[in-house]
Formats: C-alpha cells, structure tokens, sequence
C-alpha cells in the first residue's frame, strides 16, 4: 500500500496538508474487528463513524448487495422506480414514528438534514401564497452545541460558535440558537427530576420569533459531535409543546441515534413524541453505502407541493441507488429482529458498571452514557497523533476528538469487546502524553 501517495495526496476528513496525521493501512474487516497491513487486529469502537451497527461483512448484507449488483447498481430515480427503493421505504416508514408517510431518499446525512430545511422553507412558502397573512418564514431555531452536517445549510443551524465550522460564521445565514439544556445521566433504567429552567430560554427564544421560525431542528436526547451531551425526554417533550402552541414545525436529525442506537429503536422515543420532518442515515445500510432518508407527514409534504412549483425542488443523481436501497433493506430487516435490542442493552449494561470507575482518574471531567453510546469527557483535549497510536497498540479503534473519547461500537460486539475498548481508554488517562498539556 503506497502510504507516502497517500499522506503527500490524499486529503483526509479534519486532517492538514501541512501535517498531515498518520493514517492505518487497513487490509480487511469482520464482525467488530478491522485488519490492518501491518499485521495489528482492532476492535472497532466506532462502528465506522456510528454507521457499521451490524458490524463488517455480514452475510445477510453480503448477499444483498452481491444480488442487487447482478440486476442492477443504478439507474436515476427520475421518471423510474425499482423495487429495492419500494421495499426500502416500506420498511422505514413500517418503523419510524407512525405520522410519517413520505420518505424522501437522500445522499448522505447532511444532504438529509438540506432537504429538511427546505422542505420547512417551502412549505411556509406555499402557505404564504394561499394566505398572505402567513408570513414567509425563513429562520430556524436550534440549540447550542448541535451538529447537523457540513454543507452550507447543515454547518447554519450548527452551533456557530462551539463547533468546527466557527470559521464560517459570517457567511452562513444567521440562525437563532437557545441555550442547551444540561447534561443528565439515566441510573438504572431512571432519568433524574427534570429542571424546567432547562427550557427557559428556549421557550423565549420561539415566542419573540414565533413569526420568523420555520422550524425547529434538533438532534433528540443525545447531542453528537457537537459535545457527546445527553439530555433529559422532558425537554423534548415541551419543545413539542411549543412547537405545536406556535405552530411551527419540528425536525428530529436522528441520523446518529437512529435504528436502536440510544436503546430505543428512535431517540424520540424516550420523550414518546413525533417530529414533523424525520432525518435519518449512517445505521440506514450499516455503513455499506452512502444513503439517508428524510421522512414527513402527508400534510407537510401536501403543502411543500401546494406551492407554484408543483413539486419539491430537490433531486439528487444517485438518489435512491439501488444498490444502496437493496443492503439498506437488508440491513433493516436484521432491525426488525430485535436482536438490537438485548445488544444494546448489554452494551449500556457493561458501560453502567465499567464507565463510572475512570471519574477517579484527574483528567476526567465526567463520563456518561446511553444505550450503546459512552463517553469520557477530558479536562484537557486528546494529542491525537499520541492517543491514536496509543490505542492502536492496545488493539483498538477509538477516534476522539477535542476533549472527547467516545465509544460507539458495533451492535454485535460482546462484552469482553466493550470491556478492551473501555481498558484501553483507562490505558490512556494513564498515560500523560495522549493528552495536551495545560
């Protein structure tokens, strides 16, 4: 494998061409395990960036994708259909909350999240051609610390300010964004006593902007790369609330927690309430190809069309690769086993009584988890090139970032997996140089 290529030009994600980070030569994967070059055997603590929940090289979607391929890997979906696309949406509406009914296939997470926001955008814009004393809404409300992607819509309604798109600032379109509620931790099986303070500042945020807010755009329980925060179902339940009180719509980014990943099949779950618009992605074909879905109502999807452009204006190329839909079908049909189920929870059960032993450690700040998420939060940010080669040599892949090492790993992995994975982080609070000094 030519590595000096690849480090001189190969530009990888978060990475400089100044300094450029050693990169892993991987040869193969399997079940929860990656293979690399040089010999080394990891267990996988991030299922591929959240995605490979079902682990590498499962025969059922193995087997999807070596059909599929034999009848057809694309055609565009202007115009045609295929029964891969049929039978994928089938599934995801037979498993996301029960008022959505159009799914919309998507690209990537970040194109889901697009398509969310200009959906609620048309949609407002087809209610004010039928009502001009609707007003055209054009801003959303968002919280503190989220993510939502890296193209230009997604980076907008992420936090400005706290995130890695902070340079852009400036250039996007200027959002509005509440505080985010504190971080709260589940203890056996039990959330704490909600603080209603916790949305204070939220609920004054969309009552002085009732009037321009399209839509509300969160990621529900579990706040991801912007700061691994959990929060408590009760503030989503009254976010719900609000938006019902002003009628403005709401979009869950479940394109992290969805298919199982915070113990219930959809984060929303845990608040038992339903979003308007629906993102979903990286779990959707347990990480073989690049798709997501951005699922609605029938009657936001009715409005978008109602508007003098007849149809909803966005159309990806590869939308609905067939290909893609075929494995995603598969990797949805393991879903609706319910083997994720007694995974998860082994996983979070495993997190329960491991995780708690690394807060003795000086440079933990607070270590939380939910269902097959954990975290260790730093009081002082990771070397990355330290800590990684550190983690390898453990016989691991966990990639942090900033003051976060975080675990994610594959559905199927078993406790003796978690239990490495977690050993290895312990290696490393042992260890001064994986971490910038103060």
């Amino acid at each position: 494998m030519d590595l000096q290529f690849d480090r001189e030009h190969i530009w990888h994600p978060y990475t400089s061409t100044l300094s450029p980070l050693p990169c892993f030569p991987v040869k193969s994967a399997e079940g929860v395990r990656i293979h690399l070059e040089t010999g080394e055997v990891l267990i996988d603590g991030m299922s591929s960036w959240w995605s490979a929940i079902h682990g590498y090289r499962h025969p059922a979607l193995d087997q999807a994708a070596h059909s599929q391929i034999d009848a057809m890997s694309h055609v565009m979906f202007g115009g045609l259909t295929h029964d891969p696309a049929i039978s994928l949406c089938k599934n995801i509406l037979s498993l996301a909350p029960k008022n959505m009914n159009h799914v919309f296939l998507a690209d990537s997470g970040s194109v889901a999240v697009e398509v969310s926001l200009k959906m609620a955008l048309q949609y407002w814009y087809a209610k004010h051609s039928q009502d001009t004393s609707q007003s055209i809404r054009s801003k959303f409300l968002t919280l503190e610390h989220g993510y939502h992607g890296d193209t230009f819509a997604a980076m907008s309604v992420t936090d400005p300010n706290n995130s890695m798109h902070k340079m852009y600032k400036g250039f996007l379109p200027e959002h509005i964004f509440a505080k985010s509620p504190e971080c709260y931790q589940i203890q056996n099986g039990h959330w704490p006593e909600f603080n209603p303070d916790d949305i204070l500042d939220f609920e004054t945020k969309i009552t002085e902007h009732q009037h321009e807010i399209a839509a509300v755009i969160l990621e529900p329980i579990v706040q991801g790369a912007g700061g691994m925060r959990l929060y408590h179902p009760e503030f989503l339940v009254r976010v719900r609330q609000l938006c019902d009180q002003f009628g403005v719509l709401l979009i869950l980014d479940e394109i992290a927690t969805g298919f199982g990943r915070t113990g219930k099949l959809f984060a929303c779950e845990h608040a038992n309430i339903q979003p308007d618009i629906l993102c979903v992605g990286k779990a959707l074909t347990s990480g073989y190809m690049s798709l997501a879905a951005t699922v609605t109502t029938k009657a936001v999807a009715n409005m978008v069309c109602s508007s003098e452009a007849g149809c909803f204006m966005h159309g990806p190329t590869f939308m609905a690769n067939p290909l893609a839909c075929a494995i995603a079908t598969a990797s949805l049909n393991l879903i609706k086993q319910n083997h994720w189920q007694q995974q998860v929870a082994s996983i979070e059960a495993t997190f329960e009584q491991k995780l708690p032993m690394l807060r003795k450690y000086p440079l933990v700040k607070d270590v939380r988890w939910l269902g097959g998420i954990g975290v260790i939060e730093t009081h002082v940010p990771v070397n990355m090139e330290v800590i990684q080669q550190h983690f390898v040599d453990q016989g691991v892949w966990i990639r942090p970032f900033g003051r976060l090492i975080y675990l994610m790993p594959p559905y199927i992995s078993n406790q003796c997996d978690i239990i490495q994975l977690i050993s290895a982080v312990e290696s490393a609070l042992n260890s001064p140089m994986c971490f910038i000094a103060n």
